[in-house]
């Protein structure tokens, strides 16, 4: 983390003091390697001038002209703007070169005996070059800084509305689970008080897990195994002996980091769909692990009036946790229904990878 501030704060500005000390020993540095020649006073002055007018039009066109010409449509602008700064950076160099007569001079440095004249237009095509050189890079950065920006708040958004969206959905599973729960226990009063008080002690450490446990956005896959446990043992006392519920649970188990809550509608709905009171059914679920994959497989028996269809949108559990899959698994998991298997039972296939 602290390299990551380091380069964040000081990359940029290390590179562009790096880009200075290029253009510097263009401009100064290499031409005073020759001891040669010796250079007028009034060259260097000339020299220091033209980088100081370098630095200026660089962060003048990053800074300002970009942001709020370029970037903002006003492309015609821009481009008249941008030629008056070249007009303007030509004619303060003109002027010391023609004012202080510098050609002549420069060109005695490198003929001393008189022979030849003086280029004095020769400055012209490579202060040009250098102009529209720093002009390009200027504008490439500030683009592209533009660009990160636009992509961090575009990434910064997508979090913030997978975060909300989350929690909405995950709001939406919690109540709908207990409103269920709760009336199985309404019901169990009325029969066995003892009973009810067992499912109420129970329905209490559960409620504990949703609200304390959940809150950071992963659980450990051995209490999501112990939750639904006890979802399962507690929906189990309101069961007649014509309905067969079993669980298979890895072992050993290898604990991992798991969206909570996330395997409770897979079981929610076969309990909810495929039990009956005057006919057999069954509830079979299998969890297994394969290295870094989970795989749950929920059997039920189906029954025509309370058979579920995820696809249509029936059971709000089912249908936000496809939806929680999405965003929080993207790619990563695999889900598989079977409303009517050969054995005449409604079947859920998940695997998902928690590496």
């Amino acid at each position: 983390m602290a390299v990551t501030l380091f380069s964040r704060r000081y990359v940029p500005l290390l590179i562009h003091v790096l880009g200075w000390i290029l253009l510097g020993y263009l401009l100064f540095f290499n031409q005073s390697l020759n001891s040669e020649l010796k250079f007028p006073p009034l060259f260097w002055i000339r020299q220091v001038i033209f980088f100081a007018l370098m630095v200026g039009v660089f962060y003048v066109n990053s800074q300002r002209l970009v942001p709020r010409l370029l970037l903002q449509g006003q492309t015609s602008q821009y481009i008249l703007t941008l030629l008056g700064l070249i007009l303007f950076v030509l004619i303060v160099l003109g002027g010391i070169e023609f004012g202080f007569d510098l050609p002549t001079k420069v060109h005695r440095v490198f003929h001393p005996d008189g022979f030849g004249k003086p280029k004095y237009y020769g400055w012209i095509q490579p202060t040009l070059f250098t102009i529209f050189l720093v002009l390009a890079i200027s504008t490439s950065i500030a683009m592209l800084l533009k660009w990160q920006d636009d992509a961090n708040l575009r990434t910064a958004l997508e979090q913030a509305k997978t975060t909300s969206e989350l929690s909405f959905l995950k709001a939406q599973i919690n109540p709908h689970f207990f409103f269920n729960t709760l009336n199985n226990i309404y019901a169990l009063t009325l029969i066995d008080v003892e009973t009810a008080r067992e499912a109420l002690h129970r329905l209490s450490r559960m409620m504990r897990y949703v609200l304390y446990d959940t809150q950071s956005g992963t659980t450990l896959l051995s209490k999501e195994l112990s939750f639904v446990s006890d979802y399962m043992q507690l929906m189990q006392l309101r069961l007649t002996d014509k309905v067969t519920v079993t669980l298979d649970t890895p072992s050993p188990l290898h604990d991992q980091p798991i969206a909570p809550m996330l395997l409770l509608p897979f079981v929610e709905n076969a309990f909810k769909h495929g039990v009956s009171a005057l006919h057999p059914s069954r509830i079979q679920i299998a969890i297994q692990q394969q290295q870094n994959t989970l795989v749950l497989d929920v059997h039920n028996t189906v029954f025509v009036e309370k058979a579920p269809s995820l696809e249509a949108g029936n059971g709000i559990g089912l249908t936000n946790t496809r939806r929680r899959l999405d965003l929080l698994y993207p790619g990563q998991y695999d889900l598989r229904i079977n409303e009517h298997t050969m054995a005449g039972e409604y079947h859920v296939h998940l695997s998902l990878s928690l590496a």
